[in-house]
């Protein structure tokens, strides 16, 4: 389980078809070991293999690739790395658990005062569960919904955030991982449960 409070970013250095090495910064790195879990741009994962000074490796099925913007990022481009959650964790963001549900295309970016508001295209199937100014994951990032459609989200994104995550370098046209607030489909499961 993760929190979506991205700490840390790192970068790919090669891409094969069924693993990624990335680079990461020092700290985070030391933290790492062989068979742990970690969230990559939101998909939980398995560090495979550590290879001094900074590099692991992760690997992914051809599902994970399939359902997950894996298949579109390449070598160099930035990651958001969150380690999971541990007894000394704050948790400050909402329950992320790196089961990605859907890949969203970025339709817009708008500057609005120290801000940058992001639009996102999201299937009517998924777009059930986002209701306005409730929790979504982008690209493992804990945010807040300002508006929610049959088709399409925003949210806002603070200097803080734009400035420590891969979100700096996106752009329109970037796809990214959503993972819907899984008690929205709790609550969906305990009411048709409820109601048959």
């Amino acid at each position: 389980m993760f929190t979506g409070i991205i700490t840390h970013t790192g970068k790919i250095k090669k891409k094969t078809k069924e693993t990624l090495f990335i680079e990461a910064p020092e700290d985070l790195y030391k933290k790492l070991t062989p068979g742990m879990s970690v969230a990559v741009n939101g998909i939980c994962l398995t560090v495979t293999a550590l290879k001094a000074p900074s590099l692991f490796s992760i690997n992914f099925m051809p599902e994970t690739a399939k359902k997950t913007n894996i298949q579109y990022i390449i070598e160099g481009d930035l990651l958001n790395l969150e380690l999971p959650v541990s007894i000394d964790t704050l948790f400050a963001g909402h329950i992320v658990q790196g089961h990605v549900d859907d890949v969203s295309k970025i339709l817009n970016i708008e500057d609005e005062g120290n801000s940058r508001i992001f639009t996102f295209i999201i299937d009517p199937k998924i777009s059930k569960y986002m209701v306005d100014k409730g929790s979504v994951a982008v690209n493992g990032i804990s945010l807040t919904i300002i508006q929610a459609f049959h088709d399409r989200f925003t949210v806002g994104i603070i200097p803080h955030t734009w400035d420590h995550t891969m979100l700096h370098t996106s752009k329109v046209g970037d796809f990214v991982n959503i993972e819907v607030d899984v008690l929205a489909k709790y609550l969906e499961k305990l009411v048709v449960h409820n109601k048959e």
